[in-house]
């Protein structure tokens, strides 16, 4: 017996046709590798503005050099600290590594880092106060509030270095947060025994299973700042 079909049904059986080739579509632009790729690169453009970011408030002031290696963040090339933890070319040296109160070395070794935010060649105060500190490798965060010297201080630490960040105004990261080169740790102060605002920086490295105290400037500590 012949069985007619209805024209509404014919209307329906292609709205459901349509309908499935259209989630079809769909699932394969969510699944397309370009648009992953995208994706990733949306990323790691964020990670390069967030490690380049500062607050000193002068024009003049350029990013200085602290991406990772092109290898990618977290690879072993990052381990290896790296750039200016200000992160600006207007950086000046207050004291160098092994003199003044960075005496005897194997003990006190540290560079004393301010902004000259005047272009006269100085540190000044102004530009200095709460200016960002950036980590210049990969490691876990040792916060030590109103410690003595050093004041409010940052440890990072990995496998092969640690870094020592001394007399912050605030905290940026936490105790036991892990970061990467680039990463906001706090801001410049003058806590602890400091007679104005600065950032004692201090390098070591894992010798033999020992920890050795070495000058940031083989570090490229001022990497970008035009000394």
């Amino acid at each position: 017996m012949y069985h007619h079909t209805h024209p509404f049904a014919l209307v329906r059986i292609a709205v459901i046709v349509l309908a499935v080739l259209g989630l079809g579509i769909l699932t394969l632009r969510v699944l397309n590798p370009n648009d992953a790729t995208q994706l990733s690169l949306w990323r790691d453009m964020q990670a390069q503005v967030r490690s380049t970011e500062n607050g000193a408030g002068s024009a003049n002031n350029l990013v200085a050099v602290m991406v990772a290696p092109a290898s990618g963040r977290g690879q072993p090339e990052d381990l290896r600290p790296y750039g200016n933890p200000l992160g600006v070319r207007n950086t000046v040296m207050t004291q160098g590594y092994g003199v003044g109160s960075h005496a005897p070395a194997v003990t006190w070794g540290a560079i004393d880092l301010a902004i000259d935010s005047t272009g006269d060649g100085y540190a000044d105060p102004q530009g200095s106060w709460s200016h960002p500190i950036y980590a210049t490798h990969s490691g876990t965060v040792r916060v030590t509030p109103n410690s003595y010297p050093a004041g409010n201080h940052v440890w990072v630490t990995n496998e092969s270095y640690r870094t020592g960040f001394a007399h912050l105004e605030a905290f940026a990261a936490t105790d036991g947060q892990t970061v990467q080169r680039g990463d906001l740790l706090g801001y410049m102060g003058s806590t602890g025994m400091s007679s104005g605002p600065h950032l004692d920086y201090q390098v070591w490295e894992e010798q033999g299973g020992n920890w050795v105290n070495v000058n940031p400037l083989d570090y490229n500590a001022l990497d970008g700042t035009g000394q």
